[in-house]
């Protein structure tokens, strides 16, 4: 099983406002252009996600993991009930890991903060795609921080956009 990440970063490392709001991710936004994101979401089978991601998908006027039926599992150390058939995950990324393993699952995408965070100090991280778009926002919330552990990262390829986002993808090496 390989756990993936794809995530957008402003250029000072935050992944949303202190508000949890996304509005800046909108400056490279072109018709037609989703920097690769189809193609990764087509070859993932199940999503894990934070609480927090969770919640602002929900805030969106339709639901973004419409279509092609994927199991989403979203962790969160509170009882929730899901609107779209997701699944809810109270134990740690190793217990998940090894559960989603059992159950045949071959590549996950993990996004939110924490649960990224989480999976890297797990050593579980597969591969990282990080978008980092030409912003600052000088505070918010980080995709980094303490609590993850040195790790060593090949780089796999970069592509720099006309809309000024730079893409980078990594490899992970597990602990």
């Amino acid at each position: 099983m390989r756990c993936s990440v794809f995530i957008a970063t402003s250029l000072d490392g935050y992944i949303a406002r202190s508000d949890g709001g996304i509005d800046w991710l909108s400056s490279v936004e072109r018709p037609g252009e989703d920097y690769g994101f189809g193609e990764f979401y087509a070859s993932v089978d199940v999503l894990a996600m934070g609480r927090k991601s969770w919640e602002k998908a929900l805030s969106f006027p339709e639901w973004p993991y419409r279509g092609e039926r994927k199991r989403v599992v979203v962790m969160s150390r509170e009882a929730r009930e899901g609107r779209h058939g997701e699944e809810f995950h109270r134990g740690s990324p190793e217990e998940l890991a090894a559960a989603l393993r059992a159950g045949g699952a071959q590549r996950v995408y993990v996004d939110g903060g924490v649960t990224i965070r989480g999976f890297l100090a797990a050593g579980l991280i597969d591969d990282m795609t990080v978008s980092v778009i030409p912003v600052l926002l000088g505070a918010g919330i980080p995709l980094f921080g303490e609590g993850v552990p040195e790790t060593r990262l090949t780089l796999q390829g970069s592509r720099a956009y006309e809309s000024g986002l730079v893409q980078l993808r990594y490899r992970a090496g597990r602990a």
